[in-house]
């Protein structure tokens, strides 16, 4: 089985020499043996093929993910537990390892071992699949970790663009017409615009990591809902004020929030190994006030929204290859236009109790990459928590201001539930 890898997987995949880490920390309370991490390893593998893949190139040099007849297992790191923030140093060491992916899977788990809590990291490429993906082999792991003949299925992967575009559009003639005149446009665009010689120095990155509690998690979900706006809506806007206050005329007012394709396209499962997004972009009125602003930035999301159209946006991705070069280009040297991107993934649906072990804590994903600004931050909630993951670089935003940034926003989430108190 194999598959060319399309535009944005090429994009995320680079030339393979740097790397574009995603990391998802979870914590676990029971004991347990290296063997059966590895069979709940080799189970997700038996479901997804693109777990068992390699990437290869033809005499194009275009990469593919291709199943190998005989694959290789998900390798298992083991390190001794010495304290509860080990899982961040481990974090930070995945985002700067390679993966050698021509004799490796996309896919490595790392096991901080403890007598009885122990944290565990699923580290893997940003091209093979994105947070919602996997969160759904989170879920399958744990599942058979607590349970080694537990059923999960078999993933029917997603082969091409003509698995997820449907036929009707993917033929139409207007619509092919449509998609190859909008990429030429672009193409010719990113060509023509200046870049700088020399990327940006990304210097030390960093993860800084914080929670809310469950009264005050709820209390914020609460809040949205009696403002008729969206924990997201809420979020980015709190989080371009904190970027105004802290940075000042430094701040560029604008957030980027990807946004999960499986809304608009069926075809993708919860469960597809798959790494292509949508995104919209948010500003706000600094001359309005802040409940002001949540509206107005609640239609704009609803108005952008309305608009993405998944099917147009992959067959104008895919009709446009050979100006990957110049976009990937564009993205490592041109000038940053964005404060940070933030994603949401919601109420994390997976178990908290299991027949021999507790899952304590799942820690929001981190991810960082060399296309340009590296600032993210991610929020998830689970068992009524809402946790924050921060991850940066210093070349792009000192470690000093993001630490102020993450107190504004603690902050101004303290004033909007409650002002008497922070006064």
């Amino acid at each position: 089985m194999r598959r060319k890898l399309l535009f944005g997987e090429r994009m995320l995949l680079g030339d393979g020499k740097e790397p574009f880490n995603a990391v998802i920390p979870f914590r676990l309370r029971g004991s347990f043996q290296e063997k059966d991490i590895q069979h709940a390893l080799n189970q997700l593998q038996g479901k997804h093929p693109w777990l068992r893949a390699l990437i290869s190139y033809d005499e194009d040099h275009i990469p593919w993910f291709e199943v190998p007849e005989t694959h290789p297992q998900i390798p298992i790191r083991i390190v001794s537990r010495k304290g509860e923030d080990d899982w961040q140093e481990e974090s930070r060491r995945e985002w700067q390892t390679l993966f050698d992916f021509e004799e490796q899977p996309l896919l490595r788990f790392i096991w901080i071992r403890g007598e009885e809590v122990s944290d565990m990291l699923f580290s893997f490429h940003h091209c093979l699949c994105d947070g919602g993906s996997a969160m759904a082999f989170l879920y399958e792991f744990l599942a058979i970790l607590d349970n080694p003949s537990a059923e999960i299925g078999v993933e029917h992967p997603i082969l091409g663009i003509h698995d997820v575009v449907p036929e009707e559009i993917l033929t139409n003639r207007y619509q092919k017409m449509k998609a190859k005149v909008i990429g030429r446009v672009a193409a010719t665009a990113i060509k023509c615009l200046p870049v700088s010689k020399k990327a940006v120095e990304r210097q030390n990155d960093y993860l800084i990591h914080w929670k809310f509690d469950k009264e005050m998690s709820k209390e914020l979900i609460s809040y949205c809902k009696s403002q008729e706006v969206t924990v997201n809506t809420f979020l980015s806007t709190v989080l371009l004020h904190a970027f105004k206050k802290v940075r000042g005329n430094a701040a560029f007012n604008k957030v980027s929030c990807p946004v999960d394709i499986r809304r608009f396209a069926p075809q993708i499962k919860d469960d597809h190994i798959f790494a292509f997004g949508l995104m919209i972009v948010l500003s706000s009125d600094d001359k309005v006030s802040f409940s002001d602003n949540l509206w107005m930035m609640q239609e704009s999301v609803e108005r952008k929204t309305s608009k993405l159209n998944p099917y147009i946006t992959m067959m104008v991705m895919e009709s446009a290859h050979d100006a990957l070069k110049n976009f990937t280009k564009l993205l490592k040297h041109g000038k940053s236009s964005n404060d940070c991107m933030f994603s949401n993934l919601g109420r994390i649906q997976i178990p908290h109790q299991y027949k021999d072990f507790t899952l304590e804590t799942i820690f929001s994903p981190s991810v960082i990459g060399p296309l340009g600004n590296t600032t993210t931050m991610v929020t998830s909630t689970f068992q009524g928590e809402m946790d924050f993951s921060f991850v940066g670089s210093e070349g792009y935003l000192p470690y000093a201001e993001a630490l102020a940034i993450r107190d504004e926003v603690i902050k101004m989430v303290k004033l909007q539930l409650d002002p008497i108190a922070v006064l």
